[in-house]
C-alpha cells in the first residue's frame, strides 16, 4: 500500500529524543555495488516521512540516526522495489541482508526479537497476498495465531504494526469484522493505558472511533443518513506542505470550514477547484477555511496537482479504502460538508454549484 512521503525533517525531529543516543541500520544488498541509493523512512500516524539516504559501497550500507523517544516502525526502500519493514526501539542495531533482485522478497533481519517477528509476519503475509488466499482455513488459522500472540503484548510496537497492516488492498484486522474489532480495541486500550503520551496513541484512538462509526454506518439502512454524520469525526493527515493537519483543530477556531472529499485525477477536478478557489478568495477574510481530503492513489500526480493550492489539501494514502470516507458515508465524489463556527457539521451540500450560497448563509 502506497504511503505519502514528505521531506519533513522538523516532523521527524519531534519523534526523536534530545540526547546523543543513536540507533543503527546496516547490512548488505547483493548486486547493489557502489551506486545504489537506499532510503530510510519512518512512519508517523499512517504517513511515511523521509529520514535519510545512503549510496551503497561494495554492496554494503549503514544508517546511524538519533534514537526515537518511542518505539516506531521504519522501512528500508530502494527505488522501484517494495520496502523492508522493521521496528526500532531506542538504540537498536538492526542488520539486513538482501539482494537487488529480491529486495523485499528474500531477506533476513536480525538485531532484535521484534524485528525477526515482523520479518516472519511480513513474509507469511506476502505468501497469502501473492496467492490471493485470504479466506482459506490456513489463513484463518495463521490470523488466529497472530491474534493470540498479539494480545500477549498489546501495547507493543508489533501490535501497533499488525492492526494497521494491509494484505493487498484489505486490512489484516478489519474494523467491520466483530472479532477483528475486538483486537483493534484491545490494542488501542493498551496504548491508551500504558503509552498515553506515545504519538501513536491519539492516532489509534481516532482510528478506533472512525471504525466504530464505520460499523454503525454499515449496519444502518442504506437510504438513511447515519446519525454520526451530524457530529464531527476527526481527520488527521499530512497536507501538501508536510504538516500534520487535524480537522477538529482547524474547526475549533470559530471558522466556517468546507470539508471536501475528492480526487484530483478526475475530469471534474479542474472545475471543482476553480469553484473552491472562487469561494475561498471571496470569503477567506470572513473566516472561511477549506479542508480538502483527496483519495488519489498516485501520490506524485496528486502532489503536482495540489502544490499551489492556497487551502489545506491532504491525501489519504488508503485511497478508496479510506476509513475517513467510510465514516462520513461518502458514496460519491466530490462530496462537500460545511462545518459551522461551533465546530459541528451544519450542512451536506448536495449540489456543489450551490456552494457559494451555502457558505455565505453560514458566514
Amino acid at each position: 500500500m502506497k504511503k505519502l512521503m514528505f521531506l519533513a525533517v522538523a516532523a521527524v525531529a519531534l519523534m526523536c529524543s534530545c540526547n546523543s543516543n543513536k540507533f543503527k541500520v546496516s547490512g548488505t544488498v547483493e548486486g547493489a555495488g557502489d551506486t545504489t541509493t537506499l532510503f530510510l523512512e519512518t512512519n508517523i500516524n499512517g504517513n511515511w516521512l523521509f529520514v535519510d539516504s545512503v549510496v551503497t559501497s561494495g554492496d554494503k550500507f549503514a544508517f546511524t540516526e538519533d534514537a526515537a523517544e518511542y518505539p516506531n516502525i521504519y522501512r528500508l526502500g530502494c527505488r522501484g522495489k517494495d520496502a523492508i519493514y522493521f521496528p526500532i526501539d531506542s538504540v537498536d542495531n538492526i542488520q539486513i541482508k538482501t539482494s537487488i533482485a529480491k529486495f523485499a522478497e528474500d531477506y533476513t533481519l536480525s538485531g532484535s526479537d521484534n524485528a525477526v517477528k515482523m520479518m516472519n509476519i511480513d513474509k507469511q503475509a506476502a505468501k497469502f497476498s501473492k496467492a490471493g488466499d485470504t479466506s482459506s482455513a490456513a489463513y484463518v488459522k495463521w490470523k488466529d495465531e497472530l491474534s493470540r500472540d498479539l494480545v500477549k503484548d498489546p501495547a507493543g510496537i508489533v501490535a501497533f504494526y499488525l492492526i494497521n497492516k494491509y494484505i493487498g488492498d484489505k486490512p489484516l484486522f478489519d474494523p467491520l469484522d466483530k472479532k477483528d474489532f475486538k483486537i483493534i480495541g484491545a490494542v488501542t486500550n493498551a496504548f491508551a493505558n500504558f503509552r498515553p503520551n506515545d504519538p501513536r496513541t491519539s492516532y489509534m484512538v481516532d482510528n478506533f472511533k472512525v471504525g466504530l462509526s464505520q460499523r454503525r454506518s454499515e449496519s444502518a439502512p442504506r437510504d438513511t443518513l447515519v446519525a454520526t454524520e451530524a457530529s464531527l469525526i476527526d481527520i488527521k493527515l499530512m497536507d501538501q506542505h508536510g504538516k500534520m493537519q487535524s480537522l477538529q483543530e482547524v474547526s475549533s477556531h470559530g471558522k466556517v470550514v468546507v470539508l471536501n472529499f475528492t480526487m484530483m485525477n478526475q475530469s471534474f477536478s479542474p472545475a471543482l477547484n476553480k469553484l473552491l478557489n472562487s469561494v475561498y478568495t471571496k470569503h477567506k477574510a470572513s473566516g472561511l477555511e477549506i479542508f480538502q481530503v483527496c483519495l488519489d492513489s498516485d501520490e506524485a500526480e496528486w502532489m503536482q496537482s495540489v502544490a499551489s493550492l492556497p487551502w489545506i489539501a491532504m491525501r489519504d494514502p488508503n485511497g478508496e479504502y479510506s476509513q475517513y470516507a467510510s465514516a462520513y458515508n461518502i458514496t460519491q465524489l466530490p462530496t462537500v460538508f460545511i462545518i459551522g463556527r461551533n465546530g459541528e457539521i451544519v450542512e451536506r451540500v448536495g449540489n456543489v454549484e450551490q456552494l457559494e450560497t451555502a457558505v455565505a448563509k453560514h458566514l
